[in-house]
């Protein structure tokens, strides 16, 4: 096409472009000078807390003990003889001085018999020397019989008088012998299982015992405490951490083998001097009331010992304390601006479910409880008081956000 027909179409086409140029640069101002949207702030995470404050506690020790009686007494017998028969009904209870057991006398008493012959014949023989002594006393005033005479007969009264209680000693040994055939109980208290029957043939100061009996009401506990422990507590003491409960005997209650409590308290009569070189411990001696017979000498138990009160004590929950590998402990707290610190503490013995805190802590510490796998050291977090809630009413959980349930062990 020839030049002065191609340029009125080319005119309206570079228009068009400048035109579509211009539009162009003007959108891409607007969108450098536009302000950019701001990102929302996260949001504060809701944690559970407990406010620390002093407590009075009660410090008890728990050790292991069995049961013991008193007083035992082992039935044996002190003659020898046939077993005639049994006076006692086996487990029952027997008074001090009852017959447990009857001997065959019939030995026993012939010989009783024959001592007290003996005895007799021996009052007889003195009788006539002491005639003829005193006889023979007048005689010799008058010279009718020698001195020698009135001397021997002086002897002999003197010789009668001794058989006379030879033979009353022997007598009486007779009748001691004749009376063990009758076999009593030395103390009051329960016949254990009887180990001979009628007709068995028993011998003086055998090695088996015939039965048992034992005093059970009260009863004994031997419990046995580390020597460790007993320094802690003194120190604990003398530190005037602990004060004691009162002056009285310590009490203490005991716990059975089925986890049962035992209704009735005891008392601490008795502690060791001596530390047994093999394990390490101190024996204790407590005496319970056993008035049902509940206790049976040989049982397992574990004793409840008070030790003291500490009237300034700090208790932390122990869902609130972590252990690092090398066992040290720390709990997270929170600061006055709200914000999650961590504090390494030390703790001392479980009380229930909480830790008793001895360092690291003070009253007033608000410490994380729940939350603590949702938020890091140097958050910001929203607090919420356990404590108050409590004792407002029952504690709901800290409801976790979505993301976090199910990692969060509290949430779950």
């Amino acid at each position: 096409m020839p030049d002065h027909l191609r340029r009125p179409f080319l005119l309206p086409i570079a228009a068009l472009a400048l035109a579509a140029a211009i539009t162009l640069a003007g959108c891409s101002r607007n969108e450098a000078a536009a302000p950019k949207p701001v990102a929302a702030a996260a949001p504060e995470r809701e944690v559970g807390t407990v406010t620390l404050k002093h407590e009075t506690l009660a410090l008890s020790t728990e050790l292991p003990g069995r049961t013991a009686a008193p007083v035992i007494a082992e039935i044996r017998p002190q003659v020898g003889g046939i077993l005639k028969e049994r006076l006692f009904t086996e487990g029952s209870q027997v008074k001090a001085g009852q017959v447990l057991y009857q001997l065959d006398p019939a030995s026993l008493q012939a010989a009783h018999a024959s001592a007290q012959a003996s005895v007799r014949k021996a009052e007889s023989a003195l009788a006539t020397a002491r005639t003829v002594a005193r006889r023979n006393a007048e005689l010799v005033k008058i010279d009718a019989i020698s001195r020698q005479v009135f001397d021997e007969s002086q002897a002999a009264e003197q010789q009668a008088e001794a058989d006379l209680g030879v033979a009353r000693a022997a007598e009486q040994t007779a009748r001691i012998q004749l009376g063990y055939t009758r076999i009593t109980s030395p103390i009051s208290g329960w016949a254990e299982l009887s180990s001979v029957t009628p007709g068995a043939l028993v011998t003086a100061n055998q090695a088996t015992a015939m039965t048992t009996v034992q005093q059970l009401d009260p009863i004994h506990v031997h419990v046995t405490q580390s020597s460790s422990e007993l320094l802690r507590l003194k120190r604990e003491l003398a530190s005037g951490r602990l004060q004691r409960a009162s002056d009285a005997e310590a009490r203490i209650q005991l716990v059975l083998e089925d986890g049962s409590k035992y209704p009735h308290p005891g008392r601490l009569t008795f502690s060791g001097v001596t530390v047994d070189a093999g394990t390490g411990s101190v024996t204790l001696r407590a005496v319970v009331p056993n008035p049902d017979r509940l206790l049976m000498p040989g049982m397992y138990v574990r004793a409840v010992l008070q030790e003291g009160v500490n009237a300034a004590a700090l208790l932390v929950p122990q869902q609130a304390v972590t252990r690092a590998p090398d066992g040290s402990a720390s709990a997270l707290v929170i600061d006055a601006e709200n914000k999650v610190a961590k504090r390494p503490i030390q703790v001392g013995r479980a009380i229930g479910t909480r830790w008793q805190v001895l360092e690291g802590l003070a009253p007033g510490d608000r410490v994380m409880t729940e939350g603590s796998q949702r938020v890091k050291v140097g958050d910001k977090v929203k607090v919420v008081d356990l404590g108050a809630r409590a004792a407002a009413g029952p504690v709901a959980a800290v409801a976790p956000d979505a993301a976090d349930a199910a990692t969060d062990p509290v949430a779950r």
